[in-house]
């Protein structure tokens, strides 16, 4: 049976770890929207209370509406704490299912991170917005968003990064201290560079990083097919807390 209490409070140091431009309230349903950034995490319905059912179909219509105001498709992200009937509204209306998320969490007053070299984060979010583009190969249009999103992030946090004084950039990953808790987010090794150590080596530096500063607690969101992440999150004693998906409205007018 999953542990609700667990769900809730990781949910809630989630939101703050990687925070939305613009956050309302519907009940306890929570509209996360972001202009700068298209990510579903930051664009996208978050029900917070399994039994805040009320007029279902009309709360989701108010939600596409705000929604279309940022031109974003009205997307729920379903978890253990979405309520059971607003599961089978979207079964029932043959909503798509956007892949599979695990979170993961480690006490860290157990684990082992290892102790391999230390590296000291750096503190220029725009270097690492660019090392964090070029790790994951993605356009630099985005660095104006998540460099936003990094500024905005009110809990301690620690971007670290693994350099190459010749070929660059190698690995990325960014901590953030909430309390007691850690998040690991932002963890990118260079694709030519997979398996050899270095996604170790600095979820490691990170981890101790974290342990050092007073968290006990770290958790971590993988996608459910990154067997080699998550086969690596194990090592380091991640075991899974829970799993969401991102659910969105049939298309009308779409094949089946």
């Amino acid at each position: 049976m999953t542990d609700l209490p667990s769900v809730r409070r990781l949910e809630a140091v989630a939101f703050r770890a990687w925070p939305a431009a613009s956050v309302l309230y519907d009940g306890s349903w929570l509209i996360r929207l972001t202009a700068g950034h298209d990510s579903k995490r930051l664009n996208s319905l978050n029900p917070l209370d399994p039994s805040d059912t009320a007029n279902i179909a009309v709360r989701l219509e108010k939600a596409a509406r705000r929604f279309a105001d940022y031109g974003r498709p009205l997307t729920v992200r379903q978890t253990p704490l979405t309520p059971l009937p607003l599961v089978s509204h979207m079964d029932e209306q043959g909503w798509s299912s956007l892949g599979e998320t695990i979170v993961m969490r480690v006490d860290l007053t157990v684990s082992d991170p290892g102790d391999g070299m230390d590296h000291l984060p750096i503190r220029d979010v725009g270097r690492f917005v660019d090392a964090r583009l070029s790790v994951s190969g993605e356009d630099a249009f985005l660095k104006a968003g998540l460099s936003e999103i990094i500024n905005a992030i009110k809990p301690e946090r620690g971007m670290f990064l693994f350099e190459d004084a010749k070929s660059g950039p190698e690995a990325v990953c960014l901590a953030v201290q909430d309390n007691d808790m850690a998040g690991i987010l932002q963890m990118i090794v260079r694709k030519d560079l997979r398996r050899q150590g270095i996604g170790s080596a600095i979820l490691g530096t990170s981890l101790r990083w974290a342990r050092l500063r007073g968290a006990k607690t770290a958790w971590l969101q993988v996608e459910a097919d990154n067997a080699p992440a998550i086969a690596m999150y194990r090592t380091f004693g991640f075991g899974e807390v829970y799993r969401y998906t991102y659910r969105r409205p049939a298309v009308v007018g779409a094949s089946a």
